[in-house]
Parts: C-alpha cells; sequence; structure tokens
C-alpha cells in the first residue's frame, strides 16, 4: 500500500502558508469592520444618557435646554451626526444604561471618581467641583463647622452618586456619621427636604448648589468635604479607544472651551434675578429709570387693554427697567424679547424702549390667548405669565397634576403648588413634557405680583412725598428734580387683583 510521507520541509511550508492566510483573513477582517467612531458616523447617530435636571437636561418653552444637553449637542455636531438621549428613570440608572451598551456616553455632572474610573473610561474633565454640606439657617442651629457636627444627624444623598461614595469613605473613619440614599428623590427633592426641616442636610456640587440657592432662601452651603473633583463624561472601555481618543482631542478645541465657559456662564455663574426684591433698589430704579418710560408704558396700555401697571412690573422682573439688558441665551431688553418674539410682533429693535415696551404688551395679548377663555383674570394672567415663563406644555402637565388629585385646575393658587412637582422624579415621569423647573414660574408670578404692589404704593404716596430724598439727607444736591417725580396717575381703573 502506498503511503505518503511529508518531509519536515513540507511541513513547515504547510504551516507557514496557514499563518499566511490566517493573517491576510485577519487583515481583511479588520479593514471591513469600522472602529467604535467610524461605526457612529455610518449610522449617523450618537447617543448620550443623561438625566432630567435643571444642570443637566429639561425642556424649557418648548425647546431642550441643560449645560449637559447644549455640550452633547456641540459634540454630535462636531461629528456630523444626531444626538439622542436615553433618560433613565433615576441617577444610577445611567451606570444600568452605559453598562447594557444602551448609550455611548453619559453626561450628568459626573465625578470622575477612584471607583468608577475601575469600571469606565472618563472624558476630559471640563469641569471640576467640590461636595459641600447643605444646611438651613435657623435661629439655635448653627452651622456645622466639621466633620464632627454631622454625628447622628438626618442626612441622604442620591443612590449611586459620587457623594454616597465618599460617605462610605468618611464612615469608615467616622462611625458615627449616619446617612442615607436615594432612588425616588432628585436633587431639587433633596433641598426642599432641607429647606422645610425634614433632612438635617444633604451633600452637593458647589457650583449647582450656587445656581440653586436663589430659589431656597435660607439654605446655605456650610464646608466643603473634600477637595475639588473633576467632572467629565463616562464611557465604555472600547478596544479601539477612538470615541475616547476623539472627545480627547474635541475638548481641546479653542471653539469648545470658549463654549463651555459660555455654558457655566449661563448654567452656573449667573447670579439668578428671580429672588431680587430689594425696595431701596426698587425706589432708586423708580426715580432714575422708569418715569422716562412711563409714557409707552400708558401707550401700550391704551393700544392693548393690559395695564400699565402689570406691564411695569413684568418689565422690572425682566430687565429692572434696563434697555441694554441682554441675557446669555439672547433674550434683550426692557421686555427681554426674543428673536422670535420681537419678529412676531413686529420689532425691528429690541433695545428701543418705546418698541420693546409696546411689543412686550402686543407679545402678552398672544399669550394670553393660548389660555382657556373660561379661567377669568386674575388669574387668566397668571397662568399666561406662567406658561410664557416655563413653557405651555409643563403648565398644562401641571393643570393635568392638580386636576388628578381633586384640585381646580383652573386656580392659579392650587396650580402653583403643583408646578414645583414638574422637577420631581415621582411625578414628571407621569406627564407629557417630562421635567421642568417648576419652581421657577411660582417665583416668577409671585416676583411680579410683588412689584405690582410695590409700585401701586409708590404711586399712591408719590404726590405726597414727591419721591424726595429723606429729611435725614444733608445733599442739597440729591434733591429730585419736579420733572423726574413720579405723575400723580388715577388708580381707580385698575383691577384690584392686578
Amino acid at each position: 500500500m502506498f503511503e505518503l510521507r511529508q518531509s519536515p520541509h513540507l511541513r513547515e511550508l504547510i504551516y507557514f502558508g496557514f499563518l499566511v492566510v490566517m493573517t491576510f483573513g485577519l487583515a481583511m477582517l479588520s479593514l471591513s469592520t469600522p472602529t467604535q467612531l467610524e461605526a457612529i458616523k455610518q449610522n449617523g447617530l450618537i447617543r448620550f444618557a443623561t438625566t432630567n435636571t435643571p444642570m443637566t437636561y429639561y425642556i424649557r418653552k418648548g425647546e431642550p435646554a441643560g449645560f449637559e444637553y447644549e455640550l452633547a449637542q456641540a459634540f454630535a455636531d462636531h461629528l456630523g451626526v444626531k444626538l439622542e438621549l436615553a433618560l433613565p428613570d433615576s441617577f444610577a440608572g445611567l451606570f444600568q444604561v452605559l453598562k447594557a451598551r444602551n448609550a455611548h456616553i453619559a453626561a450628568a455632572s459626573l465625578t470622575a471618581t477612584p471607583e468608577r474610573r475601575k469600571q469606565f473610561d472618563f472624558s476630559p474633565a471640563y469641569r471640576s467641583s467640590a461636595p459641600v454640606v447643605i444646611y438651613r439657617v435657623r435661629r439655635g442651629n448653627p452651622a456645622p463647622k466639621t466633620l464632627e457636627d454631622l454625628y447622628n444627624r438626618n442626612i441622604r444623598v442620591l443612590a449611586g452618586s459620587s457623594y454616597a461614595e465618599l460617605l462610605k469613605q468618611i464612615q469608615k473613619q467616622h462611625p458615627d456619621l449616619k446617612w442615607s440614599s436615594t432612588d425616588d428623590d432628585s436633587v431639587t427633592d433633596l433641598l426642599d427636604l432641607v429647606h422645610d426641616g425634614t433632612l438635617d442636610y444633604t451633600l452637593l456640587d458647589s457650583a449647582v448648589f450656587d445656581a440653586q440657592k436663589s430659589f431656597y432662601p435660607g439654605l446655605k452651603a456650610a464646608f466643603e468635604l473634600q477637595e475639588p473633583q473633576p467632572i467629565a463624561w463616562m464611557l465604555n472601555r472600547h478596544h479601539d479607544g477612538t470615541l475616547k481618543a476623539e472627545l480627547e482631542n474635541w475638548f481641546q478645541l479653542e471653539s469648545t472651551q470658549t463654549l463651555i465657559k459660555q455654558l457655566e456662564e449661563r448654567y452656573f455663574s449667573r447670579t439668578n434675578p428671580l429672588n431680587f426684591f430689594d425696595t431701596v433698589t426698587f425706589r432708586r430704579d423708580l426715580q432714575e429709570r422708569f418715569l422716562p418710560l412711563y409714557p409707552w408704558f400708558k401707550q401700550a396700555e391704551e393700544e392693548t387693554g393690559i395695564s400699565w401697571l402689570l406691564l411695569a412690573a413684568i418689565a422690572y422682573q425682566e430687565s429692572h427697567w434696563r434697555a441694554d439688558a441682554v441675557s446669555p441665551t439672547g433674550v434683550r431688553g426692557i421686555m427681554m424679547l426674543t428673536q422670535a418674539a420681537a419678529d412676531e410682533v413686529g420689532v425691528s429693535d429690541r433695545t428701543d424702549p418705546q418698541q420693546s415696551i409696546l411689543g412686550g404688551a402686543r407679545y402678552l395679548v398672544n399669550v394670553k390667548k393660548k389660555i382657556p377663555e373660561r379661567i377669568p383674570d386674575p388669574d387668566h394672567t397668571w397662568f399666561a405669565l406662567a406658561g410664557y415663563n416655563v413653557g405651555f406644555g409643563h403648565l398644562e402637565d401641571a393643570r393635568i397634576l392638580t386636576q388628578k388629585a381633586g384640585k381646580n385646575p383652573d386656580k392659579w393658587q392650587h396650580v402653583r403648588d403643583f408646578l414645583p412637582r414638574l422637577s420631581n422624579p415621582k411625578y414628571y415621569p407621569q406627564t407629557r413634557y417630562g421635567y421642568a423647573r417648576g419652581h421657577e414660574p411660582v417665583q416668577y408670578v409671585s416676583n411680579i405680583r410683588k412689584y405690582m404692589e410695590l409700585l401701586r404704593w409708590e404711586v399712591d404716596t408719590a404726590s405726597a412725598r414727591d419721591l424726595a430724598p429723606s429729611p435725614d439727607s444733608d445733599s442739597d444736591a440729591a434733591e429730585v428734580e419736579p420733572s423726574t417725580t413720579l405723575p400723580e396717575l388715577p388708580l381707580s381703573n385698575l383691577p384690584s387683583a392686578l
């Protein structure tokens, strides 16, 4: 029987050939398999996981907003792809979404902690912030200054947060430090609980608290629990690292750094005007800014039928009667009109006081048309202002929540109690339009009502004191010229509620 025997050289040639074929095959396979970044571009989509909060992503006046949203949108634009958001029900859900690979990146003011770095990669840091202890100022309740001051107190933080990680580490050396975490509450819920006394303390990113504290009079930051920590985007580890490399390149761009500074100004560094109420400043502004504007407020009343008193109060809330006022989002002028609103009512120059006031009055007429006619004033006006501030979809969500609770959705007094629930994860997932900064429209309407009452009082008493300096003043130069005194105006035609 014939037997084929392979020589050692033949076996070497066959083995070598096999290696060549395999190497070539793997090379061809790698050429045909796109990298992670190439796959994102080919699919035309990048998916970010984030949270529905004031500092990350929310809907304002029908448009998406938020620091993380705008930064993510800029990165998607840089790649030339569409941005899609994944919104888990809780903060801890961010990690689950990422682990399940249902998102490429998680962006929610995430601290790049050592524990998280064991599981995930991170982009370059784009902010840094220190966790601070938040407490309520009360008589007989001194501010905590040390960790020992936190012993055996009621402390709660978000589950899965860097604050929970930090407290676990601290508790090893301080066993009397008691704390709990929650999946059910949001940042604003925790601030509410500290404000009403249910909680003694919570922990929060110092920059986030600075942006929110004007809505919580009486809450203050006590001390930092650790040095400022890097804030970055989080992503799954990938064998080719192309997405991480692209993030590193993008964050180094001068245009990206400029954008981050602009967004910080818009969402973190700005002082919030909604809580500003100072009668001394108001009187000064009344004399120096309002008087030249009064004829145009009166003209706007005659044209639209809306009380000049209401229009003046709105203008003070919006701009403090400054014609050159401008916000980080581009609204400007005395009535702080958006470009779209100005175009709608025929305003060509938003910084022109007369155009702004008349245009603002006309726009308010249009806004009021969105509120059901069956609702009488003053509630009709309060709803219009609240809807303009937060968006009419969110206002409708709050009215539905009000009705479900057995209250009257046509009464501002009832609905204003439910608007803040639009920032509560127990409620906003049930709504059509989702998360909203529900505290803002309540404060917005409240401030306008305060300004109306103060303005009414100043007008009522103007003829008696003539807006003159106090008798204690020793400066003749401080006297107010007769031409700048507030005119005596009949108020009998003004509704008492407006």
